[in-house]
């Protein structure tokens, strides 16, 4: 298995710019912009994204989905905020081998989104739930697969140790939140889908390609953390 630390050697420096908000103005914007909807679905915020956004027709609003949650955790470290990233496992039936977030379904016992994205994070990677300060949500996901997805943003203060289940998540890894929030860290890229193009975001992070669901809700953050609240 690899180490929760896997920085890039051209990478490692990156620090935090004038883009980057400090931990209060982070609460602030995602407390303002992003609240929790309360644990009932229909109270949650309406707004939703998808694949279907660079994809006109690909995804029926009004289809069957499966909700799902991921935990967009964002860990202070003394060069800026990362943003705590897996890669999936090769035998995994869906998005096998891709950079996701800690996360998975939600279950009938977990009282919210919230308590599935931190159950599925400590599952899959050890993370403690103590140790996280749960900030806000950002905009439904409609995944092409049939996942609707609540991403939940939430704050790592103090060092965690921690480790791929080797089952779901392969990898455990730290982008730097300001290396994501420049202009040219993302581009647009697609690929041939039962002979249609499909466009999708796309993040090159040294040996990791971050692209899919897990852009899209990148963008998101992206861009609530770039307007104050």
């Amino acid at each position: 298995m690899e180490p929760r630390h896997v920085f890039p050697a051209d990478r490692r420096r990156a620090g935090v710019s004038a883009g980057t908000p400090n931990l209060d103005r982070l609460r602030m914007r995602i407390q303002a912009q992003c609240p929790l909807g309360g644990d009932h679905p229909v109270r949650r915020n309406p707004r939703r994204r998808g694949d279907d956004d660079l994809n006109p027709g690909m995804i029926d609003p009004a289809g069957a989905f499966i909700d799902a949650a991921v935990l967009v955790a964002l860990v202070a470290r003394p060069a800026g905020l990362q943003v705590l990233l897996t890669r999936r496992t090769a035998h995994l039936s869906a998005h096998a081998g891709q950079c996701a977030f800690p996360g998975g379904r939600i279950e009938a016992w977990d009282a919210s989104p919230e308590s599935a994205a931190l159950r599925e994070a400590q599952e899959e990677v050890g993370l403690d739930p103590e140790g996280v300060e749960i900030l806000g949500q950002l905009d439904t996901y409609l995944v092409r697969t049939g996942y609707r997805v609540t991403p939940i943003v939430a704050l790592m203060t103090r060092p965690q140790e921690l480790k791929p289940d080797g089952y779901e998540a392969e990898a455990v890894f730290e982008v730097p939140l300001d290396y994501l929030m420049r202009p040219e860290s993302r581009r647009l890229a697609s690929r041939t889908d039962l002979g249609q193009e499909r466009f999708f975001y796309i993040f090159d992070y040294g040996d990791y390609d971050i692209w899919g669901a897990t852009a899209g809700m990148l963008v998101n953050l992206i861009e609530v953390l770039g307007h104050e609240p």
